[in-house]
């Protein structure tokens, strides 16, 4: 007969943890030789790694019900065996020579070296992750946390986290909200997929979406049960006036402050156009703003669920700010999809993790969050000046800057006035320093500064004459860089 028994060591017991033993009370030898076996058997198999600490024999001979002198002695015959090791301070362990070929065979291989430079589009650099700020948040947060934040919780989410989303989200994003109608869920995967079986349990039956995006999202369009019908995509980002003549699409999937993979913002025209196209339809607009607070060469695109937010879905993420790990988003719903959308949850995906969200409403609320999307998009600022400037040395024929191959500077446009930065290459403009006479001209690709000459380019005699940059070449209109070919231009 097989006594199988969890054992575990009573208070103050001493020294191992549980153990779990295959015990033959009845056999040849008694219950010490069938300890003795089972021990061994344990080790031979692999299921006790070389190392493993053992409990003491006061507490296993407790857990098990046995003399303590039967486990004391089956303990010795394993270490004068070579099973177990046994030092004074220490404990009994298994030996480190008694590793089975079974354990050997399946220990994990060596990690694979990971590449320098990860250039895949839309993945954050995770070593950035403020660990320091994250872990004292968490501290912080954990420590004031009331009695029912360690419960199933409420499924929009904790109240902490909404209150502080609410704040941030107007503040930085423009975002009309209300507390009681956002959801935290687990990453913008997991939004959609909700938001599309509401879509679909109430009758709709395709949903549009930008011709160049992510298949995934799509496909979770797809297994909720709608038919994803493309928009085309162009310069000015999604054609939106193609909504007007599919009278049985009903919900339209954007990203309109930064297009992925394009990389462009959706025109104010269109902005304005598919609200109006919401608002006259009875429609519903998807927003994805995945990465809005990324800026670099231009003014920040506020969120398009500031102009109607009775029909605008706004779904955020910490993705790509934070990192992915998180498995944090959240949704700004209209009040007559809130109760559609918390139906769709099962009682086992109610609500994610809510310490998680804890840390994050402290992390945001103690400024932390906004120092480190400045501190982040600084340096990716840099690092795609960096990647844009090696790409023009080492391989001049593919920037935008081809067609003239007659002008001598590092830069090979002009700009239009009203621009910040060079069109072509956004790392280089004009910097001027003190009047007017003591101007230089700054070349941040390069880093060369060089000093004015008339050979070279007229003397600006005023502010608006310095925006311009020169040029050896002649210059047509048809030489300004077309957003056509964005991947110089944008992008985090």
């Amino acid at each position: 007969m097989t006594d199988s028994r969890a054992t575990s060591s009573p208070p103050g017991g001493g020294q191992g943890g549980d153990l779990h033993l295959d015990l033959a009370l009845r056999g040849p030898g008694g219950v010490r030789a069938g300890l003795i076996r089972a021990l061994r058997g344990a080790v031979r198999s692999g299921r006790l790694a070389p190392g493993t600490r053992l409990p003491s024999s006061r507490a296993l001979a407790a857990d098990l019900g046995l003399a303590r002198n039967t486990v004391a002695d089956a303990y010795g015959e394993l270490v004068a065996e070579g099973w177990l090791s046994a030092r004074q301070g220490s404990g009994t362990r298994v030996a480190q020579r008694t590793a089975s070929s079974r354990a050997t065979a399946h220990r994990p291989a060596a990690r694979p070296r990971t590449a320098p430079h990860n250039l895949v589009p839309g993945s954050p650099d995770l070593s950035a992750f403020p660990r320091t700020a994250w872990l004292a948040a968490a501290r912080r947060a954990v420590t004031a946390a009331p009695g029912d934040a360690f419960g199933y919780g409420d499924g929009l989410g904790r109240i902490e986290l909404r209150l502080v989303l609410a704040e941030y989200l107007a503040r930085a994003r423009g975002v009309r909200a209300d507390p009681e109608q956002i959801v935290v869920c687990a990453g913008f995967a997991q939004g959609l997929s909700l938001l599309s079986r509401a879509l679909r349990r109430a009758g709709a039956q395709r949903l549009a979406v930008e011709s160049y995006g992510l298949g995934p999202h799509w496909e979770l369009a797809a297994r909720a049960g709608l038919r994803t019908v493309p928009l085309p995509v162009d310069p000015q980002g999604a054609q939106v006036h193609e909504l007007a003549r599919r009278r049985d699409v009903p919900a339209v999937l954007l990203t309109p402050a930064h297009q992925f993979p394009i990389g462009v913002p959706l025109h104010p025209d269109r902005r304005t156009a598919v609200v109006d196209w919401a608002r006259e339809s009875g429609g519903i607009v998807l927003e994805d703003d995945y990465d809005g607070e990324f800026r670099y060469d231009r003014q920040p695109v506020g969120a398009l669920q500031g102009l109607d937010p009775e029909h605008v879905v706004y779904l955020g993420t910490a993705s790509k700010s934070l990192a992915p790990a998180l498995r944090l988003g959240w949704m700004v719903l209209p009040g007559r999809l809130v109760e559609p959308v918390l139906a769709e949850r099962t009682a086992a995906d109610r609500q994610t993790d809510a310490l998680t969200q804890l840390t994050l409403a402290e992390f945001v609320a103690c400024g932390g969050y906004d120092r480190h999307v400045r501190a982040m998009r600084l340096r990716y600022r840099r690092r795609r000046d960096r990647l844009v400037a090696a790409l023009a040395e080492r391989a001049p024929g593919c920037g935008p800057t081809a067609s003239r191959p007659g002008c001598t500077r590092c830069c090979g446009c002009r700009r239009a006035p009203s621009a910040r930065w060079c069109a072509a290459r956004p790392g280089w403009g004009w910097r001027s320093r003190g009047s007017a006479r003591s101007a230089t001209r700054t070349c941040r690709t390069r880093a060369t500064p060089t000093p004015w000459s008339s050979a070279t380019a007229p003397r600006p005699s005023t502010p608006s004459a310095r925006r311009w940059t020169p040029c050896a070449a002649p210059w047509k209109p048809s030489d300004r860089p077309t957003p056509s070919r964005p991947s110089t231009l944008e992008g985090p």
